[in-house]
């Protein structure tokens, strides 16, 4: 046993602690940056991230996963809370996710993830990274009003004088918001190229922040017209514990609307964690293996406390993941290093995290939402072919033109119908040829033929022509239905009147005669 502790404390001093040091200036800008773009309080983001690092690093088998507040929730989040009206509502939903997160992985339901397309889980993270990049854009403009997109923008096309309509949107647009987000995400871009990764010592998002800080610190000190506003920047409360809101337990079976909302929170969530651990599982030099259920529990339990202590739901967040790997993680104790720093952060720092402007954040979002959906994904799913790209853009569409749920239950329908319209034509295989003065055909059942393959068999027995010798060879089959055999039966009857010789191989005539 003190071998064991010996071992974890030089592992931890050796690699863990530098680790969680790195993935700490990761998640701190994104803890923020996630509670914003949600419609959150700031320190939610803040402390989804601490449960992240302390609770579930502790429960799950992941050695280098990195659970807290992520992107691909902002919207749900962001439209449960609108929807609910009320914060502590809100709550009690995060609460009922990770129940349900909690019984998948009892059930052993891990596997979830499997079962549903990469099509339709490219375009939920691409609609996601459209919802995203929509929110931020005119926080990264400094932009003061509540009416962008639906007032605002398109009035600078709603008449021939541009120029005049140009000069008042610039009134409510933020010249510093504007220059540090422009910066922000220019310094970004560089930091992600592949060349500049190997000078990279600090991570991008810091930098981003420190950018932002120190340039309002300017802009401020020189009373500049570029000076941000105090509703521009990070408001975490000095006293964050007194701030903080609780669940109200009394309404939790008030609505259907908070059910709704905790199961659509569960699928979104078990799927992005389940998925993240796939990556990072891949990352592992050691190749160790997240135990799926076991995952789904932990983030289950830390949904939860989530939900009782005032944050918004977590997930397994692959960037953290990666930069936990990169930064040359061993175990989980990393993980759990990071979450300590943020602790730590929260309760003794908060004054330096209010000198974020919100510009910082939303440049770093941006990216990330860019990073969801780049223009070379669509490319590469149109190369895939219609199969693919239609469920892929169907699920993009009626994502933004209704909600998460409805947007991936047509795109997992549209997938569905072509996984049926292939089994269609794989089951079976027709071939035609001329002999001996008669057409002769050969209808070749394959693996397992079920009562899909029905309308198309009519379909194709019809197509035999009068005077002919038809072959039905089943010799291969593992199983046949019994409706793809009543209707090779019912065809027997039919084959005499038209003068067709009906050549049975493998396959069982049943009797037809009392069906009805």
């Amino acid at each position: 046993m003190r071998k064991t502790i010996n071992y974890y404390r030089v592992i931890w001093l050796k690699h863990d602690l530098a680790a969680g040091l790195s993935v700490f200036f990761v998640a701190l800008p994104l803890c923020l940056g996630i509670a914003l773009a949600s419609g959150a309080p700031i320190y939610a983001g803040l402390l989804s991230g601490i449960i992240g690092g302390l609770v579930v690093s502790f429960i799950s088998g992941s050695h280098l996963s990195v659970s807290g507040p992520a992107a691909g929730l902002t919207t749900v989040v962001a439209a449960s809370i609108i929807s609910l009206g009320d914060y502590q509502l809100f709550l009690l939903s995060v609460i009922i996710a990770g129940f349900i997160q909690v019984v998948l992985g009892v059930l052993r339901l891990g596997t979830i993830a499997s079962f549903f397309p990469s099509s339709v889980i490219k375009g939920l993270l691409a609609a996601i990274g459209i919802m995203l990049i929509s929110k931020q854009v005119p926080i990264a403009l400094g932009y003061e009003q509540p009416d962008f997109w639906t007032s605002r923008f398109l009035q600078l096309f709603m008449d021939m004088d541009i120029f005049t309509n140009v000069h008042n949107f610039n009134q409510f647009i933020s010249k510093g918001a504007l220059f540090i987000s422009g910066i922000s995400i220019i310094i970004m871009i560089i930091l992600h190229h592949t060349k500049a990764k190997q000078f990279k010592v600090i991570p991008a998002p810091l930098i981003v922040v420190i950018f932002g800080i120190v340039a309002n610190l300017i802009f401020s000190h020189f009373s500049s017209s570029f000076s941000l506003k105090p509703m521009q920047l990070v408001d975490v409360p000095l006293n964050i514990i007194d701030e903080i809101s609780f669940p109200d337990f009394s309404k939790l079976f008030s609505s259907s609307e908070i059910w709704k909302h905790g199961v659509v929170i569960a699928i979104l969530a078990s799927l992005e964690s389940l998925l993240s651990i796939e990556a990072i599982d891949k990352l592992d030099k050691h190749n160790r293996i997240t135990p799926g259920n076991r995952e789904l529990i932990a983030q289950g339990i830390g949904n939860m406390t989530c939900g009782v202590f005032g944050a918004i739901p977590l997930t397994a967040v692959v960037v953290r993941g990666a930069a936990n790997v990169d930064a040359g993680a061993r175990t989980r104790l990393s993980a759990f290093t990071h979450g300590l720093f943020l602790i730590l952060a929260v309760l003794f720092i908060p004054f330096a995290l209010n000198k974020i402007p919100y510009a910082s954040l939303a440049a770093i979002l941006l990216i990330t939402g860019y990073n969801l959906t780049k223009p070379k994904l669509y490319r590469h799913m149109w190369n895939l072919g219609w199969k693919q790209f239609i469920p892929f853009i169907a699920t993009i569409i009626f994502i933004l033109l209704s909600d998460l749920l409805i947007g991936v239950s047509i795109g997992l329908l549209i997938s569905i119908y072509y996984i049926i319209s292939n089994n269609f034509k794989e089951e079976f295989k027709i071939t035609e040829a001329f002999d001996r003065g008669f057409d002769r055909y050969v209808i070749k059942l394959n693996t397992n033929v079920t009562f899909l393959n029905k309308a198309n068999l009519k379909k194709t027995l019809d197509k035999v022509r009068h005077n002919s010798v038809l072959i039905i060879d089943g010799k291969d089959c593992n199983f046949i239905d019994h409706d793809i055999l009543e209707i090779i039966s019912e065809f027997d009857n039919k084959a005499k009147d038209r003068n067709i010789m009906l050549i049975l191989e493998g396959v069982d005539k049943v009797n037809v005669a009392d069906v009805h």
